[in-house]
C-alpha cells in the first residue's frame, strides 16, 4: 500500500468512483480511503457508539463500535455465554478488514462496555431480542447491508431475533449453536461426559451437587478434561479469549444457562425452535465443529431443516473454532458473506 489517497469503491458497491492521484487498492480491491471513510461528524472516537434503548426497567446505553465501512455488508458481532464481550472477537480484524467486510462489535446489556444494572429481570431471551432491533435501527442496519453473526448463546438470540425480524436482514450466521437446549443438554450428558474419566467426572459432579462452584478443584478438573476438549482446543488460549472470560458477568451466565457445563438448568433449559427453523427465508451458514461442545451431527442437520442454508464443518476445531480452527473458519464465513 503506497497511497491512501482514493475515495473509491469497488463497482461491486457502487457504479461510479472518485479517486485522487495515485490510486491505490488494497488485495481485495477494495480502496483503503473508502473502506475507512468517516461516517459520523464531529470529533472521531474510534467508531465506539453508545445505543441507547428502552427496556421494561427504563432506558439504559450499550456498547459498539464499528471498523470499516461496507455499504453492502455489516457484519454484526453477537457473543456467547450468556454473560461474555466482544473481546474475543478481537481476531476478526486479522481477516475481514483487508476483505472490505465491515464489522460491527457489540456488548450486550449487562455485559463488557455497556450499562450493567444487574436487574436479574432484565435477563430475558425475548427482551435482548428487543435490544437487538434497537442497536440495529440505531446503526442504520437493513436488509440491504446487515449481516448478524451469533456465536454459543449469540446463535440462540440470533435465531429468536430472525424469526421476528428476518425481513430486517441480508444473513444469518449460527456459530457453535444447536436449535434446542434439551438437545444440547441430551448431548452434554450422554456423549461428553461420558467421554470423561468416570473418576473425574464423579468429582465434578459432587462439587456441583453441593453447589462448590467457588472450589478451585472444580475449574482445575473442568479446564483440561473439558474446556480444552471441546470449547477450545488450545493450552495456551489467545489473549482477547482470557480477556473475555475474565470480564464475563457470571450472575448471567448462571441464570440464563445454569452453573454446569454438563446440561442446563437456567431460564434457557426449555428453549427449542428446532420446528421453527424452516420458517426462516433469508441466506443462512450454521458452522459446527468436530469437538463442538455441540452436537456437530444436529447442527449439519439444522442447515437441512432452513431453505437453502449451508454447512461449515470445522474439522479441527471445537466451541471456539475462529480460533482453533482459524483458517477453516475464516474462509467458509468470508467465502458465505461474499455470496459464495
Amino acid at each position: 500500500m503506497k497511497n491512501l489517497c482514493s475515495i473509491t469503491f469497488l463497482s461491486l458497491f457502487l457504479p461510479a468512483t472518485i479517486s485522487c492521484k495515485n490510486e491505490s487498492r488494497n488485495d481485495s480491491g477494495l480502496l483503503t480511503a473508502a473502506f475507512y471513510d468517516l461516517t459520523e461528524p464531529g470529533i472521531q472516537n474510534g467508531g465506539v457508539k453508545m445505543i441507547g434503548i428502552q427496556t421494561p426497567k427504563g432506558k439504559y446505553k450499550v456498547w459498539t463500535k464499528r471498523i470499516g465501512n461496507n455499504p453492502t455488508c455489516k457484519l454484526l458481532l453477537v457473543n456467547g455465554g450468556p454473560g461474555l464481550t466482544h473481546e474475543y472477537f478481537e481476531c476478526f480484524e486479522n481477516f475481514m478488514p483487508k476483505e472490505g467486510i465491515e464489522i460491527i462489535y457489540y456488548d450486550q446489556l449487562d455485559c463488557g462496555n455497556s450499562d450493567q444494572p444487574k436487574d436479574t429481570s432484565l435477563y430475558d431471551l425475548d427482551r435482548y431480542v428487543e435490544e437487538v432491533e434497537q442497536v440495529r435501527q440505531a446503526l442504520g442496519l437493513d436488509s440491504s447491508n446487515f449481516y448478524l453473526l451469533g456465536h454459543s448463546w449469540g446463535g440462540i438470540l440470533g435465531m429468536q431475533y430472525a424469526l421476528k425480524y428476518q425481513h430486517n436482514m441480508k444473513g444469518l450466521v449460527i456459530a457453535h449453536m444447536m436449535a434446542s437446549c434439551p438437545a444440547y443438554g441430551k448431548y452434554a450428558n450422554d456423549v461428553l461426559a461420558k467421554q470423561i474419566d468416570p473418576k473425574i467426572l464423579d468429582t465434578i459432579r459432587t462439587i456441583e451437587k453441593n453447589k462448590d462452584f467457588s472450589n478451585p478443584k472444580y475449574m482445575g478438573l473442568l479446564t483440561p478434561h473439558f474446556y480444552q476438549q471441546h470449547i477450545l482446543r488450545m493450552k495456551e488460549w489467545p489473549e482477547p479469549v482470557n480477556r473475555s472470560f475474565a470480564h464475563i458477568n457470571q450472575n448471567l451466565y448462571v441464570n440464563m444457562q445454569g452453573p454446569s457445563e454438563f446440561g442446563i438448568s437456567g431460564k434457557l433449559t426449555h428453549w427449542d425452535v428446532s420446528k421453527q427453523l424452516k420458517n426462516l427465508k433469508l441466506r443462512t451458514l450454521v458452522i459446527g465443529a468436530t469437538y463442538d461442545s455441540m452436537d456437530p451431527k444436529y447442527m449439519k442437520w439444522m442447515s437441512g431443516q432452513i431453505p437453502g442454508a449451508k454447512f461449515l464443518l470445522c474439522a479441527k476445531g471445537s466451541h471456539m473454532s475462529l480460533y482453533d480452527d482459524q483458517e477453516t473458519y475464516m474462509k467458509g464465513l468470508i467465502g458465505f458473506l461474499k455470496g459464495k
